[in-house]
């Protein structure tokens, strides 16, 4: 019987030994790593299983233990809810921390804001300083690539269709991506109401967002932008050249300098040399200006000249607007010598 309790009595010290020993691994397992001196990155893809995600999580030493963080996952039950995308870790962090990282999906994002008004090669440039892509990839990509390709969108490419707006975007998004989200939030804007309005005006997508570059070049204030539509429907409408600066101005291809055939699309945008909108937009206009060639102000106005303050004098005959640029430029003198 003394053998027996004896044998008992080490069985049960084994077995506290081992629990305590379970314990105080799992414990080790939990505890959250020291800090790091520079943040570590770890992508989740789509479709990537949970194992595979915490795996990766302990390679990079934000969590201690795979094991241990499938196990905690499971019994909180977010294994299925985490959000694919590139996540940041600072190291410290528990892995209740690091779990609602990832099923809140507080991913790692760039966020860039492309004002109204760009052309594509001026994008590339707000990109390449956000760190997204280099200027000369998106320029080849969003004028000759296979999505505005595959849009039909011709020779021009996407000039004109990457909607003005902030992105926010992996940092380690494809050039593709990019192109592909502003593209999106673009036709976003063209609603049945908005393409039965462009049947109503006999305008294609093209013409309308060319138009709508047009104006986006030409107006400072919002309120003035339906009152340049109506000067270049009027023009239009008598056969008159819209004769806008902007179109002169424009060059395909930015700063870039590439093949003669650059200089050969920018000479044919000039609105003074040619008659009719341009073949294509000069700019990405946003959606006030896109509004305003849908929507243009009723006014027989034929001409406007710029103000000082960045508003217009518009006019009726050539005569007005002579005297109005005439008046522009005694009050122009009048304030340079103040």
């Amino acid at each position: 019987m003394s053998g027996g309790m004896g044998r008992i009595r080490m069985t049960g010290w084994l077995l506290l030994i081992a629990a305590l020993t379970l314990t105080a691994a799992a414990l080790v397992a939990i505890q959250p790593p020291s800090r790091f001196t520079a943040a570590r990155i770890v992508t989740v893809r789509h479709g990537e299983s949970f194992v595979a995600v915490a795996r990766s999580l302990a390679e990079a030493g934000v969590v201690r233990s795979a094991g241990a963080f499938v196990v905690y996952a499971a019994w909180r039950g977010g294994a299925a809810r985490v959000k694919p995308g590139d996540y940041a870790f600072a190291g410290g962090e528990s892995i209740r921390a690091v779990l609602d990282h990832l099923v809140n999906g507080d991913f790692m994002s760039v966020v860039v804001t492309i004002p109204e008004g760009l052309t594509i090669h001026q994008i590339g440039e707000r990109l390449q300083q956000a760190g997204l892509t280099c200027d000369s990839e998106f320029d080849t990509a969003a004028l000759e690539g296979p999505i505005p390709r595959a849009l039909g969108l011709g020779t021009l490419g996407a000039e004109g269709f990457l909607f003005p707006a902030t992105y926010r975007f992996s940092p380690r998004a494809h050039t593709d991506e990019v192109l592909a989200a502003m593209l999106e939030r673009f036709y976003a804007v063209l609603t049945p109401p908005v393409e039965q309005r462009m049947f109503d005006l006999r305008l294609d997508t093209r013409q309308l967002v060319t138009l709508a570059s047009i104006i986006e070049k030409e107006a400072r204030l919002p309120a003035e932008r339906p009152l340049i539509a109506s000067v270049f429907y009027n023009r239009l409408a008598v056969g008159m050249p819209l004769q806008s600066d902007p179109t002169a101005q424009y060059n395909l291809m930015g700063e870039q300098e590439r093949a003669v055939t650059a200089v050969r699309a920018a000479s044919a945008f000039n609105t003074y040399a040619i008659a009719g909108l341009p073949p294509g937009p000069i700019a990405n206009p946003g959606r006030s200006s896109i509004e305003a060639a849908l929507y243009p102000a009723h006014t027989d106005y034929l001409y406007f000249v710029a103000r000082n303050d960045g508003t217009h004098v518009f006019s009726r005959s050539f005569k007005e607007h002579q005297l109005a640029i005439e008046n522009q430029k005694r009050i122009a003198a009048a304030t340079k010598r103040r």
